[in-house]
């Protein structure tokens, strides 16, 4: 069985160790970066077969990982792993050039051989996400501009999806690697930018543009 070179690319410490740990024999991790900075310079040094890229993180977030690696002609193959499910998401970093993209609930098991595959050639996705791709490709329309919605950060999003969802506090701060606090300002800063007043109207405007 071939091994394969993989660069861990994610801003939270303590997730890049989890992968680490949970990925198989046949995968062989030869380095790790937080922001795109990093990102783009281990990827020039080490040479990786595949880059488990996530989609949100300093510097500009996977995309313009994507943007200054593949526009430099760089051979290397990329899956993205995000907490993300957004259909925005998926379809920004396949344009991009990545070649799958699969949602952190993924098992070591089914990660370890989403990477085989895609260092092999093939696209991988999570189930649901692959009606995101083929709808995207299949229609020729530009999505609609909703100004309210690109007001927001992409962390915003993120944390938005699951208030609507019915998360906790606690329970998003575990989902996204961060603090009860920081999700707490940001929940703060979206009703403040949405004009809304508490979780249950967030709740409603997201159900409304179908982004739970």
């Amino acid at each position: 069985m071939k091994t394969v070179r993989v660069l861990i690319v994610d801003d939270h410490r303590l997730f890049r160790s989890g992968v680490r740990a949970e990925l198989g024999p046949s995968i062989q991790v030869v380095g790790e970066a937080e922001d795109v900075e990093s990102a783009v310079a281990s990827i020039a040094e080490l040479k990786p077969d595949v880059v488990l890229l996530d989609v949100h993180m300093p510097g500009g977030g996977g995309q313009e990982v994507l943007r200054r690696v593949l526009g430099s002609g760089a051979q290397v193959r990329f899956l993205a792993l995000s907490v993300s499910d957004a259909a925005e998401d998926v379809i920004g970093v396949i344009r991009g050039g990545a070649r799958g993209y699969v949602t952190k609930t993924i098992s070591g098991a089914e990660l370890t051989d989403a990477i085989i595959r895609v260092s092999d050639g093939d696209a991988v996705f999570s189930p649901r996400l692959a009606g995101f791709v083929l709808d995207a490709f299949a229609s020729s329309e530009a999505p609609p501009i909703d100004p309210e919605l690109d007001s927001l950060t992409q962390r915003e999003r993120e944390v938005l999806r699951l208030i609507a969802r019915g998360y906790a506090y606690k329970e998003i701060a575990k989902e996204l690697f961060i603090s009860v606090k920081t999700v707490e300002t940001h929940v703060s800063s979206v009703l403040r930018k949405l004009q809304l007043s508490n979780r249950h109207e967030l709740s409603r405007w997201a159900t409304a543009r179908r982004l739970v």
